[in-house]
């Protein structure tokens, strides 16, 4: 099956652009509360800032108590709780954080049984320029408070450079979680190796260890984690709660951003396929398809770097049920597309919400069935979207 090529009037712009939108001030927000979409539905749809301040903020997780934990990229902690953002950061992250570019403090994702252990993931660039890696932090939120971490796992091989490092953690029915590596940039070759992490996405259990029904394990050629390889730089992953099926997103390089369904063993083409080309202009493949490899289901060319992904299923917005809500780094945009009746096809249903005017870096949907949105900026917002509000 061929991909959804989705061709906009955007300026072409690397999948990994680095540079932040100028900050807003208060007014820049009242403005924005009061803005809805030009979504044909009613009552429209309302985007509300709870907190700015981030620093650079990267992913979110909704603790059971009603509080929100983000993550800031360069290493900071924090407590959205009761209305306001907490003043002081949450002690106990990792130490050896690398911060540099795409690098720094990544995923947090919630242990399933969190109600009786209380424990968080984190996903971070370990190491430093000359030598880093991807790891997991495992540790206990009590009083306000990281205790009891440690590494439950790295990647290897180590590269160089802060390029590409994925991050993206997902908890799946069975406990266990996936974690998505970038190629790092310039390892590219790698996503095609099965002697090395880079360019996959993994599969692990919650000490950090493969599973034994992983699709490689017990092959001598092969890293034991592997899920799926062939992989960019992921950075939006998602399980429909409903098929229980799994999504992805990844960065292509300039052009060939996609979502891809994601199956346990399968390879999605990086770098032997791709709908893109290199940022110098010249090909980096001759072929966009092959056999043997997973075809993307939907491609953006130009890029629209996306960042964050959800399924969205809820009361508020039902007509976006079963819906992909992505951000867009580079479009500064919510892009909301939509799976085809026969399950295993999308296309972009609309783009939404310019007036946030920034980098849209995660999305969520609350347990409230409202969409969470974090802004990509050095005065990072977090936002959320309503109709009932």
């Amino acid at each position: 099956m061929r991909p959804v090529l989705v061709c906009a009037a955007l300026a072409m712009m690397a999948g990994c652009a680095r540079e932040s939108a100028p900050a807003a001030d208060a007014a820049a927000d009242a403005a924005i509360d009061q803005a809805s979409s030009q979504a044909e539905a009613e009552p429209a749809i309302r985007i509300e800032t709870l907190a700015r301040g981030l620093v650079f903020p990267w992913s979110m997780a909704f603790v059971p108590n009603g509080d929100i934990l983000i993550i800031e990229k360069a290493g900071g902690l924090r407590i959205f709780r009761n209305g306001a953002l907490q003043p002081s950061a949450v002690e106990g992250l990792p130490r050896d954080v690398m911060v540099n570019a795409d690098s720094g403090l990544h995923d947090i994702a919630l242990d399933p049984d969190f109600d009786v252990n209380q424990r968080v993931f984190i996903a971070y660039a370990e190491g430093d320029e000359d030598a880093n890696r991807l790891a997991v932090y495992r540790a206990r939120l009590a009083n306000d408070a990281l205790v009891d971490g440690e590494d439950i796992f790295h990647t290897g091989p180590d590269k160089e450079g802060a390029g590409h490092p994925g991050g993206r953690i997902l908890f799946l029915p069975d406990k266990t979680f996936l974690l998505t590596v970038g190629d790092g940039y310039r390892y590219k070759a790698s996503a095609q190796e099965l002697s090395s992490h880079l360019g996959k996405i993994l599969r692990l259990d919650r000490d950090g260890a493969p599973p034994a029904d992983n699709p490689f394990v017990g092959r001598d050629d092969a890293r034991p984690e592997i899920w799926s390889y062939g992989h960019r730089n992921p950075q939006g992953l998602a399980i429909d709660s409903e098929t229980d099926v799994i999504w992805e997103h990844e960065h292509g390089p300039r052009g060939g951003d996609e979502i891809n369904l994601l199956e346990a063993g399968a390879n999605y083409g990086w770098p032997m396929t791709t709908n893109g080309i290199d940022y110098d202009g010249t090909l980096v493949s001759q072929h966009a398809h092959a056999d043997g490899v997973r075809s993307p289901l939907i491609v953006w060319a130009p890029s629209i770097a996306p960042s964050g992904l959800a399924i969205y299923r809820g009361d508020e917005f039902p007509d976006w049920n079963g819906h992909f809500l992505l951000g867009a780094l580079a479009a500064r945009q919510l892009i909301r597309a939509q799976i085809d009746n026969d399950g295993r096809s999308v296309a972009e249903s609309e783009r939404l919400f310019k007036e946030i005017g920034a980098r849209l870096r995660d999305v969520r949907v609350g347990p409230d069935g409202l969409v969470y949105i974090l802004t990509d900026e050095a005065d990072g917002r977090l936002m959320r979207l309503c109709r009932s509000c």
